[in-house]
This record gives structure tokens, sequence and C-alpha cells, in this order.
């Protein structure tokens, strides 16, 4: 299905500058807001987490008398989901194994009979989540990892398929998943550490010649930090669902990615006496029909689920939403054009 018509040649590669701009300014802030320190959940934290639904609006002061009965004292407690729904959010920096009282035995049945007692309506336990703060640096760093061997094994696909470079990329990438965990092991800061593997990885691409893996993860980068970025500056939790959002959207992006890369590689051959430029471009105008319409419904499918999926997945979706946003348009203006860049840099 196209609906685009075929022989269309917009210039995007002529506007690449403009994008340049825009996206250093965009990762610039994006990391302003990741160094100022993300709200993290529970998940990676510790915590209590206590989701509670009354039959009409009540005192967040009685909520917090209520939960201090039972020994979850300088809690936050905040409205959750739609206001006619009269449900609470409650988030505190307390757990179980901390050993400060709160015994995870019979929890949700304790703190709804002080709740009810407090504010004087029945309260509904809805979820009692709970963290340990060991647990939850566990979780951050294996994460952490998660996220830093998808992009090294994605760049190991993305340099065999492309490239055939399959046996020097792997052991490129082998070497650097084997340094971060020997050092990870030494207690070196685990972000620092994945900050500079991936650093010395583009080095690497840079001297093996390894141009479409590099753009790439380049791409990859730009879409994750940028999404991390936004959720920094809205405050928003940032829990293990939100890995999992991150991780969706870097197989996302890469897909499109790998979709224009095809018809670059297709048309260098057929078209190969012309610049690299007009051959980037034109790949572009060729692919753009299939990455409207599949971005497009793909928005459609998370606008809904943002919009009516409730409080649960609300941060999911709206990580969702951002990623397939900033992804299309990295896959544009970000990926293809690191090729140019890097065919420029080579003959000068």
């Amino acid at each position: 299905m196209q609906f685009i018509k075929p022989g269309i040649n917009i210039d995007f590669v002529g506007k690449r500058k403009y994008a340049y701009v825009l996206s250093a300014a965009l990762m610039l802030f994006s990391f302003g807001f990741i160094l100022r320190g993300l709200n993290f959940g529970i998940d990676f934290v510790g915590g209590t987490v206590v989701q509670v639904k009354f039959d009409q609006k009540v005192a967040i002061a009685d909520i917090k008398k209520g939960l201090a009965s039972v020994g979850i004292a300088a809690a936050a407690v905040q409205e959750f989901g739609d206001a006619e729904e009269h449900e609470y959010l409650v988030r505190a920096d307390v757990s179980a194994a901390e050993g400060e009282g709160i015994e995870d035995k019979g929890l949700a049945e304790r703190v709804g009979a002080a709740l009810t007692a407090a504010t004087g309506h029945p309260a509904e336990i809805r979820r009692v989540e709970m963290v340990g703060p060991q647990v939850g640096k566990d979780l951050r760093r294996k994460a952490l990892f998660a996220m830093f061997y998808a992009l090294i094994f994605i760049s190991i696909y993305i340099s065999g398929r492309f490239e055939l470079q399959w046996l020097k990329s792997g052991a490129m990438s082998a070497g650097l998943i084997a340094a971060v965990y020997l050092l990870s092991r030494l207690n070196v800061s685990i972000t620092w550490l994945i900050l500079a593997a991936l650093s010395v990885t583009m080095v690497l691409f840079w001297f093996l010649n390894l141009r479409y893996a590099m753009g790439a993860i380049v791409a990859l980068v730009h879409d994750v930090t940028i999404t991390v970025g936004i959720f920094g500056l809205f405050g928003k939790e940032f829990s293990l669902p939100i890995i999992a959002a991150l991780l969706t959207i870097i197989g996302y992006s890469l897909n499109d990615t790998i979709i224009v890369y095809d018809r670059i590689r297709e048309n260098l051959r057929r078209y190969f006496k012309n610049p690299l430029e007009v051959t980037v471009n034109k790949s572009i105008n060729e692919t753009l029909s299939r990455t409207i319409l599949t971005s497009g419904t793909t928005l459609v499918v998370v606008i809904c689920l943002f919009t009516l999926g409730g409080g649960i997945i609300h941060d999911f979706a709206f990580a969702l939403l951002v990623g397939i946003c900033v992804g299309t348009y990295s896959s544009i203006y970000v990926a293809s054009p690191v090729l140019l860049a890097w065919e420029r840099s080579r003959k000068r």
C-alpha cells in the first residue's frame, strides 16, 4: 500500500544540518536532565508502594496518619488515575527488607484496616509492592547491562548483515563485554563504565570501517537518550517497565533503520554512478511510505494505550509514544546521514 506518489523527491539529506542541530540540542538537554537525577521507582531504589481505593475522596493527611500506625511513615501520597475513581498511590522509602517494623505477612490486611479506621471510609488495597535496597541496586545494574548487551549484539548483527564482518565485530564485542563485566566486579560505576564502553565501540567502528553499524548504534543511543531525558523533564517514574519500553524502542527503531539501509545498499549497486548523497536521499524517499504507515499504525495503538490503558501502563505507553516518534525521526535524519558524514570524512 502506497499513499505517497512514486518518484517523490523530498530533500531530506539537504536538511540534515538542521537535523544535526536539533538532535544535538535535544541530546544536550536530555543529558542535563539525566545528570540532574531521574525519578527512580522502588524497582531501583527499594521501598514500599501501596495502591488503595476509597468509595469517595479522602484527605491525604488521614491516609498518612493511617500508614504511620502500621510503620509506614514519611510516605508520599498522591491521587492515582481518574479523579472519580478515588484511588491513591503511596510510596515510602522503607521496606520489609530493612527491618523497620514492616512485616510482609498480612501487610495488605493491616494497611487496609488502618486506612479504614483513619479515614472513616472502607479502603480497598489494590496492590502492595516491597523491594529491598540491595535488590533495587541489583535490578538497576542488570537493567543497564540489558541495554548495553542489546546494543552490542545489534552492532554484531548490523556488521554481519551489511558488511559481512561477523568475525571482526564479534571479536570486538566479546572483548568489550568481557572488559565491562570484569571491571564491574571491581565495583567500578556501571553507568560510567557502560558509557565509556559505548564510546570505545564508536572509535573501533571508525577504525574497522563498520559504517552501517556505527550509524545504527548512533541512532539507537540518540533515541534512548532523548526518551530518558524527556522522562527526567516531566519527572516521571523510571522503573523496570520503562526499561522494557526502552528495549522495545531499540527494536522498533532498528527495524526502521534496517529497512532504509537495505534500500540504500540496493540503490548503491543499481545507481553506482550517482553521488552517495543522491542515493541516500532517493532511498529514504522510496521507503517513506512504508515508514509513515508503520509508524502511524503503531502510534494509533500506543495512543489508545496511553489514553485508555489506565494509570498502571500510562508511563510505559508514554515511553513508547516518545520513542516511536524519535525513532522514526532518527531513521531518516540520524542513521542515514551518518553514512554521508562517514564517507566525507574518509575522503578528506
